[in-house]
């Protein structure tokens, strides 16, 4: 009979686990407070949009040697939105225009990128993300996008950051194509825009899958990987079709 119960608890466990949501590790901002006690936080519409695809968020401190513990433990590595990217990491200097860095982040989601890579994990970014992807593979970013004459959709829409802003079309037969027409989407979405930084020279391992009205790239796709410059946490809540891009995740799950 002990024995009959000990198979029967296994079993329990493994049928628990096997139907678990998939863990989705979600990168923090770090900020201090006036009294100078620093803390990471993250707004919580990232964590319900991947709850309400079928994932279980876990939001991750910034803690740079933890890194590759995290994305051994976590199924799925999301890169959230924050401040700059510095240019140093694709060689360039500090121009006019670049905002906000934070060089311990940079760090800690460099490190946790190229773990969950070499463990086969799949990521998303969006906003920062995407262009903290493109940057780690070999891309370059345009740092301040009111001096680049090409770039002439609004950016950065004013007012609330959950409005729709430009329009994007998707690659045919791309992931978010198909992810965003699943939300009944056709090659085009309307998303936001709240962003100075974006892609510019797109990485070797990664295809440009989405572009805004004047050519400027809004989604990437590579191998396990997918990002986008608008932030769709942001837009599901009103306009469902924003869950596309995290249903991208959930299928390079499958």
């Amino acid at each position: 009979m002990e024995g009959m119960e000990g198979t029967s608890g296994l079993l329990r466990r493994y049928l628990w686990v096997m139907s678990a949501r998939p863990l989705i590790g979600l990168s923090t901002s770090q900020f201090a407070e006036p009294t100078a006690r620093p803390h990471n936080g993250l707004s919580r519409r990232y964590a319900e949009a991947v709850e309400r695809v079928g994932g279980l968020p876990l939001l991750l401190p910034v803690l740079p040697d933890r890194a590759a513990e995290y994305a051994g433990r976590v199924d799925a590595v999301l890169l959230s939105g924050g401040v700059d990217v510095h240019p140093r990491h694709f060689g360039q200097h500090p121009r006019r225009g670049l905002g906000e860095v934070d060089e311990e982040r940079d760090a800690f989601e460099t490190a946790l990128y190229r773990a969950a890579r070499e463990y086969g994990k799949p990521v998303l970014g969006i906003c920062r993300g995407i262009q903290l992807i493109n940057v780690l593979e070999g891309g370059t970013l345009h740092q301040h996008l009111p001096e680049v004459p090409q770039a002439w959709a609004d950016h950065a829409q004013r007012g609330h950051a959950g409005t729709l802003g430009h329009e994007v079309t998707f690659t045919p037969g791309s992931l978010l194509a198909q992810t965003h027409a699943a939300w009944g989407c056709g090659e085009r979405a309307l998303v936001n825009s709240s962003h100075h930084q974006a892609v510019d020279r797109v990485a070797p391992a990664l295809r440009a899958t989405a572009h805004a009205p004047d050519g400027l790239v809004e989604g990437l796709e590579g191998d396990g990987v997918v990002g986008v410059q608008w932030h769709p946490e942001l837009l599901f809540a009103a306009h469902p079709h924003a869950l596309g891009t995290f249903t991208a995740l959930m299928r390079l799950l499958d």
